[in-house]
């Protein structure tokens, strides 16, 4: 997906009152300022009660929905056949913050979506470093070299620590 498309899908559901959080490689470009590798997909948490709208609008602009065994960790995913893949994690607001499915990773928290990031120069939602490097730690597929370089980016520009249990 290139950066053009997620804009102008950014731009169309926040005017439709559709807030997203860009999550996953795109979160990882936008928190860094510019776009450091391809991206397959766009991975974006909303809240909950924003899902079927959110579905309804893909759906009518061609999207279907992408049955794989790894659908158990979202909510969502869709296609379009045009090289739009869209991957949706969703939360809940509750007393004690947003909450992912409890069955994967440790779900979002309040401060994990205080992320604001800028691709190509557009300011964006998206989640924060520190969610994106827990993501990576508790993830259950095996990473890839791509993730250890954005763990190892991210760390760098925000001066953090890499994490340990992960290798370089």
């Amino acid at each position: 997906m290139d950066s053009k498309y997620l804009l102008d899908l950014y731009s169309k559901l926040e005017s439709m009152g559709i807030k997203i959080w860009i999550d996953g490689g795109w979160a990882v470009d936008a928190l860094l300022g510019k776009q450091t590798r391809p991206h397959e997909d766009l991975d974006i948490a909303i809240e909950r009660n924003k899902l079927l709208e959110l579905r309804s609008y893909l759906i009518a602009h061609g999207y279907r929905d992408v049955e794989r065994e790894k659908n158990k960790m979202w909510d969502l995913v869709m296609n379009d056949g045009n090289g739009h893949e869209i991957e949706v994690h969703t939360f809940d607001l509750d007393d004690n913050g947003m909450v992912l499915k409890e069955d994967y990773w440790d779900g979002y928290s309040v401060d994990s979506l205080n992320g604001v990031g800028y691709i190509e120069g557009y300011k964006v939602r998206c989640v924060s470093v520190e969610q994106l490097i827990k993501t990576h730690r508790n993830d259950r597929r095996e990473l890839k070299e791509k993730d250890y370089k954005d763990i190892r980016a991210l760390c760098d520009k925000f001066k953090i620590e890499y994490p340990e249990g992960l290798r370089i």
